[in-house]
């Protein structure tokens, strides 16, 4: 037993020393892996000047705070200041990353696509909206198919079909949301407005349940959109996949119900554009992933870009009289000619209007920019991008640079008017074979809506200072709540 004693003894005392060794091993092994994680690109000399931040975290975080703070281009100038002004390294969503700046920096990546770099997600995006068997990081082939399937729908000559549909859901949706208190806000009811809408033209939805049930978890999809992912339960991303799972399986549904109408009914005209794609052979999960993509680009930033220009309007009278003044001569011109809805020749006739549209998407850009990556290595301002790299192009390295826009902080619709801005300086659908195809729709969408209100109330905010936050887009905390008074015509 004395014996044992004795050995028990001299293990307990080489425990502290063999506990110091665990330690010291994860220590080195710890410090060895960061030295690799900040020197593995050391036989690239020419990359692009900047840093990677955390390991797997990168400078995501730094990029999340300055977007709460309201200022997500101070992240931006930062590094161009300390780094480069036409492309700096970071690190953002687990991957290496180059940000191209200003005119050129967005020109080179326009024109690029496909020769230099193609479509990226992030898997943030993937995981939490589309079908993670049907959709890879990099999909050059699933970016063609989308974009060759697109122009019928959004072509002008089609689009033009739909300005009643607008027209007549604006006023309704006016009349039964804003008309009936003395104050509102504008930005869930924008929301409101634009989902509804894309429901009507997209799928021919037209239940308030029934869209109010593909809302709910459209919005908390959306709030995860950019966020670390780190699918743990309570965090932003987890809830964006559960609510992404939810829309999936709502939007099955619904495309099968719709499929078999089609095959019973022996149907052959689209009544929307899910008939559409499926007469065209499309797959129901294809369908899915395609509808979820317009739900993104037609909702959100459009509802974001009608609350910034109530806003803006209401800080700026002799902007908002003067808008006030083309729309009444927009009336005119429609009774005139004996037409209770807008037509295509109303919306072209609203120019001025567009003017102040664009100067607000300047200043409260409703998206920040886009992915890409670099299918080979290339060089681009004397600096190395390898071949598999991501690239980002943001508005926030134009839209506020004084280069470009002189005086940037001051609300001027006349830089849009006569020839506009010069070239790549204001890109907020892109640019190139990338450039968003539903522009045409957002601008017929925020004309009809303004045009409709514009005429029928006039309205003060309640909070001129509000706080704005960028989630990824520009949000007012408060949802701009203002004070509305109906226009007795």
């Amino acid at each position: 037993m004395k014996v044992a004693a004795n050995a028990m003894d001299a293990i307990d005392s080489l425990t502290p020393y063999f506990v110091h060794l665990v330690v010291l091993y994860v220590s080195l092994v710890f410090i060895y892996l960061l030295y690799k994680y900040r020197s593995s690109d050391g036989d690239a000399p020419n990359l692009p000047p900047g840093r990677k931040g955390l390991p797997y975290i990168g400078e995501t975080l730094d990029y999340v705070l300055a977007s709460r703070w309201g200022t997500p281009e101070k992240f931006i100038t930062d590094r161009t200041t300390k780094y480069s002004p036409d492309v700096f390294r970071t690190s953002l969503l687990g991957e290496d990353m180059a940000i191209f700046c200003g005119a050129a920096g967005n020109k080179f990546l326009f024109s690029g696509q496909n020769k230099y770099v193609t479509s990226w997600w992030p898997d943030s995006i993937k995981k939490a909206l589309m079908d993670p068997d049907s959709v890879e990081n990099s999909s050059k082939e699933e970016s063609t198919k989308l974009r060759a399937y697109l122009p019928p729908f959004l072509k002008p000559e089609s689009l033009q079909h739909y300005i009643p549909v607008m027209d007549t859901m604006a006023k309704e949706h006016l009349n039964q949301h804003w008309f009936p208190f003395d104050e509102v806000q504008v930005f869930p009811l924008s929301k409101k407005y634009t989902f509804a809408l894309a429901c009507r033209l997209f799928m021919s939805v037209t239940d308030p349940d029934e869209i109010e049930n593909f809302a709910k978890p459209f919005a908390l999809a959306t709030a995860g959109l950019i966020s670390v992912p780190i699918d743990l339960p309570g965090t932003t991303f987890n809830r964006a996949v559960k609510a992404g799972r939810q829309i999936r399986q709502q939007l099955l549904a619904l495309i099968r119900k719709k499929k078999n109408e089609i095959l019973e009914k022996r149907k052959t005209v689209a009544s929307d554009l899910v008939d559409s794609m499926l007469m065209d052979g499309m797959t129901e999960v294809e369908i899915g992933n395609k509808i979820v993509g317009f739900f993104i680009a037609s909702h959100d930033t459009t509802s974001t870009a009608i609350t910034f220009l109530v806003s803006y309007l209401s800080d700026h009278p002799d902007v908002y009289n003067r808008v006030l003044q083309e729309q009444m001569e927009v009336i005119r011109w429609k009774e005139g000619r004996s037409r209770e809805t807008l037509r295509w020749e109303d919306i072209q006739r609203m120019k001025y209007t567009w003017c102040v549209a664009c100067e607000v998407m300047r200043l409260a850009p409703p998206a920040n920019g886009s992915f890409r990556e670099a299918i080979t290595d290339f060089t681009y301002a004397g600096f190395t991008i390898p071949k598999g790299w991501k690239a980002f192009w943001t508005v926030h390295t134009t839209n506020k640079n004084p280069k470009y826009f002189p005086d940037p902080e001051r609300f001027d619709p006349s830089r849009f008017e006569g020839d506009g801005p010069a070239p790549y300086t204001f890109v907020p659908f892109g640019g190139g074979p990338r450039m968003c195809p539903g522009k045409e729709y957002a601008r017929l969408e925020i004309l009809t809506f303004i045009h409709n209100l514009l005429t029928s109330y006039k309205w003060v905010k309640i909070n001129p200072n509000e706080k704005i936050s960028y989630i990824p887009s520009p949000i007012p905390e408060e949802g701009l709540p203002i004070k509305i008074q109906a226009i007795l015509n």
